[in-house]
């Protein structure tokens, strides 16, 4: 019995609640062609692990899990490129949703403009047309050829 009650603390200690280092609580917009939401979020991240959780009028909208894999609350894990796939572009770097909500250079910092509130990005392919602004408070990205924008602003302090 002893060994049963071992055996099954080590397997389940492993689903355990993440602890995450901070939880900021933000204004989110997001609009793609398959997600639209504008209210109240948290993003939570800890080294290994980063989830935004979307509420609408105080109730949980979505939850979104980002570590190797991307879990959307009420459709699974996915990859990073299959998360792209389907709810972004296909031609995003696999780290793009995880660097905007961190506030992170996107596209290995290409067309980087450094000022003093944070850095730009401008970047144009045949496949994007991509404004990406980082400011202390507010991170902007907009993709104008996949209709595609996240706005995320601090709304602490």
């Amino acid at each position: 019995m002893r060994y049963f009650l071992l055996s099954f603390i080590f397997l389940f200690s492993a689903c355990s609640i993440k602890n995450y280092e901070l939880t900021e609580s933000r204004i989110v917009t997001i609009k793609t062609p398959k997600l639209k939401f504008s209210d109240i979020g948290y993003l939570r991240h800890s080294r290994e692990a980063l989830e935004l959780e979307l509420f609408i009028a105080g109730h949980v909208f979505k939850r979104i899990d980002i570590n190797h894999l991307i879990c959307v609350s009420d459709e699974g894990c996915i990859s990073k490129e299959g998360f792209n796939s389907k709810y972004l572009n296909s031609a995003y770097p696999p780290n793009l949703l995880q660097n905007i909500l961190l506030g992170l250079r996107i596209f290995d910092g290409a067309n980087l403009t450094k000022s003093s509130f944070g850095f730009t990005q401008h970047i144009l392919t045949q496949d994007v047309d991509i404004k990406y602004v980082v400011k202390a408070k507010e991170i902007y990205f907009k993709d104008r050829k996949n209709h595609i924008l996240f706005k995320i602003k601090d709304i602490s302090r």
